[in-house]
């Protein structure tokens, strides 16, 4: 029995070559199996598909005929809107502050004698300072003119070239910068006061 066993093992070895499937590990010489013919296939979430429904083409024109007019609306409204300006709230006054504006109106309390006398003789005092500041002023200015056509012509008399050259145009001078008087003269030693703020402008 032995003998048999393993001159059909060399037989089979001889006609199909190893494998796997074909090896012979146990005392039994074939083996008979069903393969095992399952496929796992991704899940599909989906259902049939809908009829189509079939609308008029009045119906589709009509349609269109309307998104086509909201849309020429819409163009219109802000071609009407573009040349307005942002509103500012410091400047418009509310509606009902202007109705009661006649009661909110106080007059301002009458002035003693003595103050209205004050107010006089500093407003006189005021105006003949600035009379006899515009006054030196223009003395000032006269002086310097005068000054300047005298070189000029003492410059004419040693050169002409230097004259011509002296009477153009500097305009390496603009552009200048002047700072003027203010309204208010400066308080000396005031600190100016840095507190919190509420920040209420409308963004747009």
């Amino acid at each position: 029995m032995i003998i048999r066993m393993n001159v059909l093992r060399s037989f089979l070895a001889r006609t199909f070559p190893l494998s796997s499937a074909w090896s012979v590990r146990s005392a039994c010489p074939f083996h008979t199996f069903s393969p095992a013919l399952f496929w796992t296939n991704p899940v599909l979430c989906a259902e049939p598909m809908k009829k189509k429904k079939r609308v008029d083409p009045a119906v589709l024109r009509a349609r269109e005929e309307r998104k086509k007019k909201r849309i020429e609306k819409t163009i219109s409204k802000l071609a009407k809107n573009a040349q307005k300006l942002k509103p500012i709230d410091e400047w418009v006054v509310p509606k009902q502050l202007r109705l009661e504006m006649k009661e909110r109106t106080r007059k301002p309390p009458p002035l003693e004698e003595e103050e209205l006398e004050r107010r006089a003789l500093l407003r006189k005092t005021w105006t003949r300072y600035k009379h006899y500041q515009y006054l030196a002023e223009q003395d000032k200015l006269s002086t310097m003119v005068m000054s300047a056509e005298a070189a000029l012509r003492e410059l004419r008399i040693e050169s002409e070239e230097l004259y011509q050259k002296a009477v153009q145009l500097d305009n390496m001078s603009l552009p200048i910068t002047l700072k003027g008087p203010v309204n208010t003269p400066p308080i000396p030693g005031y600190i100016s006061p840095d507190g919190d703020y509420l920040n209420t402008t409308r963004k747009w």
